[in-house]
């Protein structure tokens, strides 16, 4: 499955790759996160030296318009957590507010997947991202996440 969503990822992105004249125009204005949209691998752990095939195969991150993916260390399948709403931060990063998790069910009732968040302070619902350059982003204070990510296809 994460092979799957990870070839999907790619295709997705080679299909989206402007042409040498579309990178010469001026940028078209989107959602204030477009910047953050695509398949981004670390975190978990630090990213290393990667071909594109190998990176895409093992992202652990995915943003898209409406939907953030992570990998999650106690299953194979992406954790999905749909976006509420998105906006800039003073220091240029983004700040998400994430729908609800839905709870699993279980014999003492219904409770959150334990790695459903991002594992940072406060609010499991929010996720701050931080921008340190074109290809490179951390999650501030989320225990899950202490090392940069990088975008995929950019990593060297």
């Amino acid at each position: 499955m994460r092979h799957g969503i990870g070839l999907l990822a790619l295709a997705l992105t080679l299909l989206g790759a402007p042409d040498a004249r579309a990178q010469q125009a001026p940028p078209i204005a989107g959602p204030p996160h477009a910047w953050a949209f695509g398949v981004w691998t670390g975190g978990l752990f630090p990213a290393g030296d990667l071909d594109p095939a190998t990176c895409y195969a093992n992202a652990t991150v995915i943003i898209l318009r409406d939907v953030v993916m992570r990998a999650s260390v106690l299953d194979v399948a992406y954790r999905q957590r749909l976006i509420e709403t998105v906006g800039p931060t003073p220091t240029g990063g983004l700040q998400f507010r994430l729908v609800p998790a839905p709870p699993i069910g279980g014999a003492f009732g219904g409770r959150a997947a334990p790695d459903s968040g991002f594992g940072c302070e406060g609010d499991p619902n929010a996720l701050v991202i931080e921008r340190r350059d074109q290809n490179e982003i951390v999650f501030p204070n989320c225990r899950d996440f202490l090392s940069p990510l990088k975008r995929c296809g950019t990593v060297q």
